[in-house]
C-alpha cells in the first residue's frame, strides 16, 4: 500500500470538478484550508496547556518528622 499515486490524484480532481464545478472548487479549497488551520491552532493550544501544567507541577518531598529528630538542650 503505497498510497495515492499521480493517476489517483488526477482522478480525484476530475471527480471534484464534475461534482462541484470550477466555480465552487476554490471556495471549497479555502474552506478546507481554514478548517485545517483552526484544527492545528487548537491542537497547539491543547499541547501548550498540557506542557504548562507539567511545568507548573511542584514535587514536594516528605521530610522526616522534625519534632522527633530535633532535640532541644535543657534551658
Amino acid at each position: 500500500m503505497s498510497g495515492i499515486g499521480a493517476g489517483g490524484i488526477i482522478l480525484l480532481v476530475l471527480i471534484a470538478l464534475l461534482l462541484f464545478g470550477p466555480n465552487k472548487l476554490p471556495e471549497l479549497g479555502r474552506a478546507f484550508g481554514r478548517t485545517l488551520r483552526e484544527f492545528k491552532s487548537g491542537a497547539r493550544e491543547i499541547m501548550d496547556d498540557s506542557d504548562a501544567k507539567d511545568r507548573s507541577r511542584v514535587e514536594v518531598s516528605t521530610a522526616p518528622d522534625t519534632e522527633k529528630t530535633n532535640k532541644r538542650l535543657p534551658e
